[in-house]
């Protein structure tokens, strides 16, 4: 699936933002955002359980080739297996949620609707984590909403159970970002396995109910091939730029997958937002723009002897 932006916990960032970084984070925005064009395109002929069952085994094959051979049984040994376990399951559902809104809603809205995702962290940070509701965030909070009842407004053609679904999939998404902060101290490579193999292992247990009688031509099974190529050198991108610099930094501009959703939305499939959802795509956007800018700031405003580091 589309990747909302991660909403980093308060911590000090550098001033700087490589160039380096920043380019990687707008090709894995770019990955994410083909990925999902490829599913709209694949929904409506192939059930969505057997599609998210493709896009994670993919991913975990490769996952596995690719750190196995250095890391071998340290790529799965966690100190919290049951949270890393909660964690994918959520993004599995998140991914079958969001799937499952692209078959029906246009590509740029579904996006759209998912980026909500950084006001949900909010609501449950402070809810699970103890953070604070400062005021601006509050004003974030309303903001990202209003935008989102712009597009999913009453008397649209978007107010149907495919924009809940997509919302649903900010919901488990939020959810999953929220442990993953609780999970900060693991070795990423760790983190990012888990969601794959989860995804794939709970997904193969379901294959009686959906796999049988599935039939693709070569061309179909290759984009299907294509999701996972696509997913992983998303997150490979991603998990390179945030070597590179600190989060707060870099989540503005994964917002960039709005833009390219729109322009995908409109090339691939002659879909193009009204005036109405355009208007909330910018309040969304703008909203988590600040969010983003406010927690740098705040971040950088940090005492030199808090107890948060770089």
């Amino acid at each position: 699936m589309s990747s909302p932006p991660h909403s980093p916990p308060l911590q000090r960032s550098h001033a700087h933002v490589p160039l380096a970084a920043v380019g990687l984070i707008l090709g894995a925005t770019a990955c994410f955002a083909i990925l999902d064009a490829v599913v709209k395109n694949l929904a409506p002929r192939y059930p969505i359980p057997l599609l998210v069952w493709a896009r994670y085994g993919l991913q975990a094959v490769f996952m596995v080739l690719w750190f196995a051979p250095s890391m071998r049984w340290s790529l799965v040994r966690t100190p919290r297996l049951t949270a890393q376990v909660v964690r994918g399951a959520l993004l599995l559902g998140s991914s079958l949620c969001f799937f499952t809104a692209l078959k029906y809603l246009p590509l740029a809205e579904a996006t759209a609707i998912n980026y909500t995702t950084p006001v949900l962290v909010i609501l449950l940070a402070v809810a699970l984590l103890d953070e604070v509701m400062t005021a601006p965030r509050a004003l974030f909070v309303v903001a990202g909403m209003a935008g989102m009842l712009l597009i999913v407004r009453p008397g649209a053609e978007m107010l149907h159970g495919a924009a809940g679904y997509a919302l649903g999939a900010a919901c488990c998404y939020a959810m999953f970002q929220v442990l993953t902060r609780k999970l900060a101290a693991e070795d990423p490579r760790v983190t990012l396995f888990y969601p794959a193999i989860v995804g794939t292992l709970l997904m193969t247990a379901l294959w009686p109910w959906f796999g049988p009688g599935a039939t693709m031509p070569w061309f179909d099974v290759a984009l299907v091939l294509l999701t996972g190529v696509l997913g992983t050198l998303g997150h490979f991108l991603f998990l390179n730029a945030f070597r590179r610099a600190p989060a707060s930094a870099l989540t503005p501009f994964t917002y960039m997958q709005l833009v390219w959703a729109t322009v995908i939305g409109f090339v691939a499939f002659g879909q193009f937002p009204d005036g109405w959802t355009l208007a909330g795509m910018a309040v969304i956007g703008g909203s988590g723009l600040a969010l983003a800018l406010y927690e740098r700031r705040r971040g950088q405003a940090a005492p030199a002897d808090a107890t948060t580091v770089d």
